[in-house]
């Protein structure tokens, strides 16, 4: 008798815990519910067009012959190892990302130190700083173009030949830097916002104590200001090469797509809607980009976690 109780109330006990966790699993849905359609969304307007874009990928697939599309599995991809101009463009992408990504971290930084103190018109040039992040690509491209790195009217050959020295034709001679650097100028602010707000959301009585305790500011930063700034900088670091890995604008406009200058994105425009028409192999290139992008960013994350906690 005493067994069948024990098992009418472990019975008990195991129906309670199924019902509780139905109920559990009703009441997670029901919290869902209100985002599932911002979720559906978001799936059909990302992660659609990659499954067509991963399928284009295995197909042969042309817009200047009569020939059907037809599928050839991987074969996109083992092309582009024999690609010469994808390995260059791939290299410059990689050059331009990083170099792009880590000088925008340092100037915003800088500027973001300089601005996390109380000065006169402070919001007016935290206004000025932030207004190049705002500029359109093109209109970046062309403001730099026409009027800093012209030979003949731009401001910065103005000053080279106040200093003796003849102009520059920067575009043409130095095509990677020239928009690396216009890159680094339009990201430095958004960087600059990132760390402005770690460095806004310290504890000012953890560095009154520093400061009493005679740390100098040098001392301060290292110790106690950049460590709390490392999720900061990984969040500029990541977004920063999610971004920058995709660049087009700039490089149309300022360097004409030069092969010293041309990237994955704008090579695989050349090989699709540029006149190419090979859309299958464009979209394996694509693939890679995105694979690219993800690999870039954990790297960077990976370097920027290991210094910060050598300097912990």
């Amino acid at each position: 008798m005493s067994a069948a109780t024990d098992a009418r109330v472990e019975s008990a006990v195991d129906a309670r815990a199924a019902e509780v966790k139905r109920l559990e699993r009703i009441d997670g849905w029901k919290r869902r519910l209100p985002i599932l359609p911002a979720l559906l969304f978001t799936i059909f307007v990302t992660q659609i067009p990659f499954l067509f874009t991963l399928f284009y990928s295995l197909t042969e697939w042309r817009l200047d012959t009569p020939e059907p599309r037809t599928f050839i599995g991987l074969d996109n991809y083992a092309s582009l190892p024999d690609d010469k101009f994808f390995r260059d463009a791939a290299w410059v992408t990689v050059q331009m990302t990083v170099g792009s990504v880590l000088l925008s971290l340092v100037v915003g930084t800088g500027l973001a130190i300089l601005l996390d103190r109380k000065f006169f018109g402070q919001g007016f040039v935290r206004t000025l700083l932030i207004t190049p992040f705002l500029v359109m690509p093109v209109v970046a491209g062309f403001l730099w173009k026409t009027q800093m790195f012209n030979s003949t009217f731009g401001v910065i050959n103005w000053f080279i030949e106040l200093l003796g020295f003849e102009p520059i034709e920067f575009a043409t001679r130095y095509p990677l830097w020239s928009v690396i650097v216009v890159l680094v100028w339009q990201w430095s602010p958004f960087m600059m916002l990132i760390v402005l707000a770690g460095l806004q959301g310290q504890d000012a009585s953890v560095l009154e104590a520093a400061r009493v305790d005679g740390a100098t500011a040098w001392g301060t930063f290292r110790q106690i200001t950049f460590p709390q700034l490392r999720p900061y900088l990984e969040l500029g670091t990541l977004l920063g090469a999610i971004y920058l890995i995709q660049v087009y604008d700039h490089i149309e406009v300022i360097t004409g797509g030069s092969p010293a200058s041309k990237n994955l994105p704008y090579y695989i425009a050349q090989r699709s809607i540029g006149g190419g028409n090979r859309f299958g192999l464009a979209s394996a290139m694509a693939i890679v980009v995105v694979i690219a992008s993800i690999i870039i960013a954990n790297i960077g994350l990976r370097v920027l976690s290991g210094l910060l906690e050598d300097d912990s």
